[in-house]
């Protein structure tokens, strides 16, 4: 059969690096396709790469159809949860894969307003039975928690926050540096609360200005340092007050008696274990 390719749903999930394409090709060169490829119909789901790659090479591949799907919905939400098993994914990567997730859920949540849940303008029956709301039938899952969201792509809430502010703010030039990993996502996270063009002067600087322009927003956002009282020398003490003077000798006579509870209680500790090595070692 004719196997159809959707360029969307080729582009929906991150493409290979040149290294991961190449050692992809490598492994169908020496190994052939082990794996089948997954196809709704003559649609291709899942294998894009090594279709491809197959094809070039004239390579044997095997497919098979997942009966499961109903909607392209459908479709996406099983090519999130197969890359969220793979642990080549990176973090950045996973968050993205885990927000369309959540807009796919909440896509299908239907909205909660105060529609009543069946047609007021049809006219009811003499005597029949009173309404009933009309139950949709149509499967409508719930939406996760945004800690069940980061815990099932494996990354932390906090993780998950930053992702989600980057991809709303964030210049194309930053999320392709923290795409290949020329800043974390915690320092990207920063920089995209700065205008499109300082962001994209940053990632420009390189790895170090990007670093800067992240401490400078996280030093603009710091709050401000507390007033502290002026150091006093110690060689000064002698011209404070009275009162000053007397502390430092209550200071002195309270340190000499802990001292010498110290002793003391190394006196019983030693006292005690001699006491129970006599006794041959009981608690007694």
């Amino acid at each position: 059969m004719d196997i159809r390719i959707d360029e969307g749903l080729r582009a929906y999930i991150d493409p290979l690096t040149e290294d991961e394409h190449a050692a992809l090709e490598r492994s169908l060169l020496a190994e052939g396709c082990r794996d089948a490829l997954v196809l709704w119909g003559d649609l291709l789901v899942d294998g894009h790469n090594r279709h491809a790659l197959c094809v070039k090479h004239n390579i044997p591949f095997q497919t098979i159809q997942n009966p499961h799907f109903k909607s392209i919905e459908d479709v996406h939400l099983w090519m999130i949860e197969n890359h969220l098993g793979r642990r080549s994914v990176s973090d950045f990567q996973r968050g993205v894969l885990a927000l369309r997730k959540k807009e796919i859920l909440l896509s299908r949540t239907p909205p909660d307003d105060d529609s009543p849940p069946w047609d007021e303008d049809a006219p009811a029956a003499e005597g029949a039975a009173p309404r009933e709301p009309v139950v949709n039938s149509t499967w409508k899952p719930a939406v996760p928690s945004r800690q069940a969201l980061a815990r099932a792509a494996r990354i932390s809430s906090n993780t998950l926050n930053q992702i989600e502010k980057i991809q709303k703010a964030a210049a194309p030039e930053l999320v392709r540096a923290v795409k290949e990993g020329a800043i974390s996502i915690n320092a990207a996270a920063a920089v995209s609360s700065l205008p499109a063009e300082r962001q994209a002067a940053a990632v420009a600087g390189g790895k170090k200005e990007l670093q800067q322009a992240a401490r400078e927003v996280r030093q603009a956002k710091a709050p401000p340092p507390r007033e502290t009282l002026p150091e006093v020398p110690i060689e000064n003490l002698q011209d404070l007050p009275a009162e000053i003077t007397r502390l430092r000798q209550l200071l002195a006579k309270l340190t000499d008696e802990r001292d010498q509870l110290k002793k003391k209680v190394m006196h019983l500790t030693v006292a005690l274990s001699e006491a129970r090595s006599a006794n041959g070692g009981g608690d007694d």
